[in-house]
């Protein structure tokens, strides 16, 4: 925290391409009403030198021992984005540098996405477009299905994979729907887990909300793929590496299973990649964090948090060195 009166620097080290969009002028503005701020653009080697708080967020600079040796000021690193892991090395922590993330203030429009998905599968969105595009005939209602035909999620299992703060967040809005949807969730930090295989066995839509680690990945292979009832569908705004694309492009050929990718592996698909051409599949260009008009959000989360910060008060985002083990 700052020392007696002086005002401390805070650097805003974000690419110029999303550093307006992250902090428009009117952040800036509250912010300079607070410290001396520099930038925000790419941070020079005199600012850094001075720096005692430092903004980050998409195409920031790794925080390596080399980058660090030329802040020797530095208190704090805030992110303006989700994960911390592309962005912190141990150099931060041995050097005892406070990091804070806006992980929840991005983690609201990752859930919307996801409840918005639920709710498409619920209705057999892609199926059910793709039969009416295609559906032959002059009389273009004929391609409508029929009323026995067309399904809803009334009572419907939604399987949540990944108790995380945007599976929470998503389960928070699947038990407010008035669908009354039924919720199965598998995370081994959650009280009322169920195994993954028992998920997958009883949920028509999984969501998936896991970290991306060596212990997840293809949490959804072929043999959990395949536990799915007919018809159901996958949904990941997660980590690519969570299911096994392979068997997920099987699975989709089929026409057994739909699926919703907003993230993938390999991330981005090669062209011509089986998934890309099925009438059953949407893949997004990993849309489901904060995007637009939406990434002001992440710039008020921070400029919040360096008033938190300045005023001696505890960082609402702070990142410990002992939870990388288990977050995004």
């Amino acid at each position: 925290m700052p020392v007696n009166d002086v005002r401390p620097v805070v650097v805003a080290a974000l690419e110029p391409g999303t550093a307006t969009s992250v902090l428009p002028a009117e952040l800036c503005e509250r912010l300079a009403g607070t410290v001396e701020l520099r930038g925000p653009g790419e941070a020079r080697r005199g600012d850094l030198a001075r720096a005692d708080v430092l903004i980050t967020g998409w195409g920031s600079p790794v925080l390596t021992g080399t980058f660090l040796d030329g802040a020797p000021r530095l208190r704090a690193v805030l992110h303006a984005a989700g994960s911390v892991k592309p962005l912190v090395t141990p150099a931060v922590w041995e050097r005892g540098i406070v990091v804070s993330s806006a992980a929840e203030a991005n983690a609201g429009p990752v859930a919307d996405y996801a409840f918005a998905l639920i709710v498409l599968a619920a209705k057999k969105a892609l199926a059910t477009a793709a039969a009416y595009a295609e559906g032959g005939g002059g009389d273009a209602r004929a391609r409508w299905p029929a009323f026995g035909d067309r399904q809803g999620g009334d009572g419907l299992t939604v399987g949540v994979v990944g108790a995380s703060r945007i599976g929470r967040k998503v389960i928070s809005r699947l038990r407010a729907s008035e669908a009354g949807y039924r919720v199965l969730v598998h995370d081994p930090y959650a009280p009322d887990s169920v195994d993954l295989d028992t998920l997958c066995r009883n949920s028509r839509v999984i969501t998936l909300h896991a970290p991306g680690l060596p212990g997840t990945r293809h949490l959804l292979n072929a043999a959990r793929l395949a536990l799915i009832p007919d018809g159901g569908a996958v949904i990941n705004t997660a980590r690519g590496s969570l299911i096994d694309t392979d068997e997920l492009a099987r699975e989709c050929a089929s026409g057994r299973l739909d699926a919703y990718l907003d993230v993938t592996e390999p991330e981005p698909l090669e062209t011509g990649h089986p998934l890309l051409g099925l009438r059953n599949v949407l893949v997004t260009p990993h849309i489901a964090g904060a995007q637009g008009s939406e990434v002001r959000r992440l710039g008020m989360w921070v400029v919040e948090e360096v008033e938190r910060w300045v005023r001696g008060l505890p960082l609402l985002g702070r990142v410990e060195e002992s939870e990388l083990h288990r977050l995004a």
